[in-house]
């Protein structure tokens, strides 16, 4: 039953946003990788039909603590794959309703004048050009190793090793075994579309965290200094957590919630395999923390990634369309300010990032927005990272002070981050800062991450 479980953990997780398949399967902890890839690969394949089968033999409405995502892996495997491969309840709930879902299946065989279960597929898809040219990213844990001698450990292993890029064009142009040092983010290598380091000593070791461009963007424009207290207000998986603690370099204290117990395990798991101490996990949601509670007086930093559409990932899940209902959108943006505004209401904070994996402006500009107009003066949006080249959509006064990501532009998943700050007492609440400011700001952010041209070896080296 553990693998079902687990594929149905991945199913949950991508249908959330919170990742692709290949980094939560290898997240999972399930120990036979290459089964529950396999297992989830073929379930999101035949995703549609499993779907209609359900309906037909009204399988969730006859067993309604069954979720969905189980039931697909269970029906998948039941009907398509090599047969059940577990006991107990929920082989007994398949066996019990095989007949009606095998009748299900011949009579949609039937409607679409088919022989074949592979023939009920709809036709392949080409993959898209946005997923096709993203760059595998590779963030090197600076808790563990240093750039220098990740690079070295590359080169070690047959790779060419390019220095920093220029432009974004460079990025692109990468290929075989070449990798560069990314033009914004100093402790990011990059390499070719598709290359996998799931199974490199580095990875398994936690040297290295693999994780999208964008996805580095929150933590590295939050920026807590070292020793602050910072609360990350939707931290599974993990990768934005243990990318604090690399800023913060383990000193300080970071509250990291969720309210998922399976995938606080795993990220637990991930936490202590990068070397991240000075942290606490808690199974919570993060709208039931007391902001007045003693335990989070010195929180001066925080981190809200909520829940959302998960429009900007590339290749999220085969055949599944992209844009959601205007309801789903609508509960989704009621509740992303609900996080936001009360994330704001810390009494120390001084700076927060909120961030999305989604496209669409109802998650995005107009949260921002909303909450902002809530706060009064009382907080101001940061004109943060003026290099960057993609700015928010023009929502509203100042929305081009937020940044946004995609795969066409920056060659990264799609994403959205704004940057808020408490305003002084008696001070006006711009929604940018000033150019002089801002440029200011921004050549300081530049110098705190700036990788030394000769850097010292720490007595940790990858061998």
């Amino acid at each position: 039953m553990a693998l079902y479980s687990a594929a149905a953990a991945v199913l949950e997780g991508l249908e959330r946003g919170e990742g692709g398949i290949k980094s939560l399967v290898y997240n999972s902890g399930f120990p036979h990788i290459r089964q529950l890839y396999a297992l989830v690969s073929e379930t999101l394949r035949y995703s549609s039909v499993l779907e209609k089968l359900l309906a037909g033999a009204a399988l969730l409405q006859a067993e309604k603590k069954l979720p969905l995502p189980l039931a697909k892996v269970l029906v998948y495997d039941l009907l398509f794959g090599k047969g059940l491969k577990c006991g107990g309840r929920w082989k007994a709930l398949a066996r019990r309703h095989r007949a009606r879902l095998e009748a299900e299946l011949a009579r949609l065989k039937v409607q679409q004048k088919v022989s074949r279960n592979e023939e009920l597929l709809a036709p392949t898809q080409p993959a898209s050009l946005g997923a096709s040219q993203v760059p595998r990213y590779v963030r090197v844990n600076t808790l563990k190793t240093c750039v220098d001698d990740v690079v070295d450990f590359f080169k070690r292993q047959g790779y060419s090793y390019l220095g920093q890029a220029a432009s974004v064009e460079e990025l692109k142009a990468l290929s075989g075994k070449k990798f560069l040092l990314d033009l914004h983010l100093p402790e990011l290598l990059v390499f070719p579309p598709q290359t996998d380091f799931h199974d490199n000593v580095l990875y398994t070791s936690g040297h290295i965290i693999l994780q999208d461009k964008a996805s580095c963007l929150p933590a590295f424009l939050l920026a807590p200094a070292v020793g602050s207290h910072v609360i990350d207000a939707c931290a599974a998986p993990g990768n934005k957590t243990s990318h604090l603690a690399a800023i913060l370099k383990n000193k300080g204290q970071i509250f990291a919630f969720d309210v998922d117990t399976k995938r606080l395990a795993t990220m637990n798991t991930m936490l202590m395999r990068a070397g991240v101490t000075g942290f606490q996990l808690a199974q919570q949601d993060f709208l039931t923390v007391d902001p007045s509670n003693p335990k989070y007086s010195k929180v001066t930093c925080i981190l809200v990634d909520p829940s959302c559409s998960g429009s900007g990932i590339v290749n999220r899940v085969p055949g599944e369309e992209a844009a959601p209902s205007a309801e789903r959108l609508q509960a989704l943006s009621g509740f992303q300010r609900k996080v936001l505004s009360h994330a704001l209401s810390f009494p120390a904070l001084r700076r927060l990032v909120y961030s999305t994996c989604s496209l669409h402006q109802e998650e995005n500009e107009d949260v921002v927005h909303a909450v902002l107009q809530e706060q009064g003066s009382a907080f101001r949006l940061v004109n943060a990272f003026s290099s960057w080249p993609c700015r928010g959509v023009a929502a509203f006064p100042g929305a081009e002070s937020c940044l946004r990501a995609s795969p066409a532009d920056t060659l990264t998943q799609g994403f959205f981050v704004a940057v808020l700050e408490r305003c002084e007492e008696g001070a006006a609440a711009p929604s940018s800062l000033p150019a002089a400011a801002e440029k200011e700001q921004h050549r300081k952010e530049m110098e705190l991450r700036a990788v030394p041209k000769k850097r010292k070896r720490k007595k940790q080296q990858v061998k």
